[in-house]
């Protein structure tokens, strides 16, 4: 858990301002019986059948032009999932979105890029049960979503370029998705450094294999979560740091 009266005055005000963003978008969806499933699925059902295993939701991804930021929704079979998991998103930055001076790490097998754009990084993936309620974030190995491999300090420097500010497939969704990785920038920030040392270990265990496609790798470091309590924990953080502010100010 953060040690949330550690962090910066400003830091943890955003993630109050995250917080908040979150819980209004609940709010709304809640008033009329909805989740961010619902309206993930609103208008592209997945059939009689339900979610098919691996097939993305939507389709062909949701991508915002402006910000360069991207997701999609998808599940594995029940057998692979872990406990409560209906299925999860993934969340991704490409190229043109991210900040001056990141750069993929320089492998051998790097692929090329002609348009710019395609060397995308992913960020972090996130869990949900069937209520649409998220249960775990979750970083992984590169051949899982196909993505550019860019180090954990140049990916922590992407969390806050990702932003999908458009209505389709919903406006609600994309606005919860979106405060969610700012409010849990903390915790993917341990995630991915994690993420590397894991990558490390096992390289160094296993000699003359691509560790990167090594499919014996696939989830590199994980955290369960409870929304409720973490925004608790980042609220009551907020009321500490108000009351120390109004103390320093009467005894200014």
């Amino acid at each position: 858990m953060t040690d949330f009266d550690s962090v910066e005055q400003e830091e943890l005000a955003a993630l109050a301002e995250a917080a908040r963003e979150v819980k209004l978008c609940m709010r709304v969806l809640t008033k009329t019986g909805d989740t961010v499933l619902t309206e993930l699925f609103r208008g592209i059902g997945p059939g009689s059948r339900g979610v098919e295993d691996w097939q993305h939701y939507p389709a062909d991804d949701v991508y915002d032009a402006e910000f360069h930021a991207q997701y999609y929704y998808h599940a594995h079979p029940v057998t692979e999932r872990v406990e409560d998991e209906a299925g999860h998103f993934h969340t991704f930055l490409r190229p043109l979105g991210m900040p001056d001076g990141v750069a993929p790490l320089p492998l051998p097998d790097l692929a090329p890029d002609p348009d710019g754009n395609g060397a995308l990084s992913h960020l972090v993936g996130i869990s949900v049960d069937r209520f649409g309620q998220p249960i775990r974030l979750f970083t992984t190995n590169r051949w899982v979503t196909g993505e550019t491999w860019y180090g954990a300090s140049d990916v922590v420097r992407m969390l806050d370029g990702f932003v999908i500010d458009h209505a389709r497939p919903s406006w609600p969704l994309n606005r919860w998705l979106t405060a969610l990785v700012r409010l849990y920038r903390p915790a993917v920030v341990d995630l991915l450094h994690r993420r590397d040392a894991t990558v490390a270990r096992w390289q160094s265990a296993n000699p003359g294999i691509n560790v990167f496609e090594d499919r014996r790798l696939e989830v590199t470091s994980e955290m369960q979560i409870s929304l409720d309590e973490y925004i608790g924990h980042v609220e009551q953080a907020m009321r500490r740091l108000r009351r120390r502010l109004r103390a320093q100010q009467a005894f200014a």
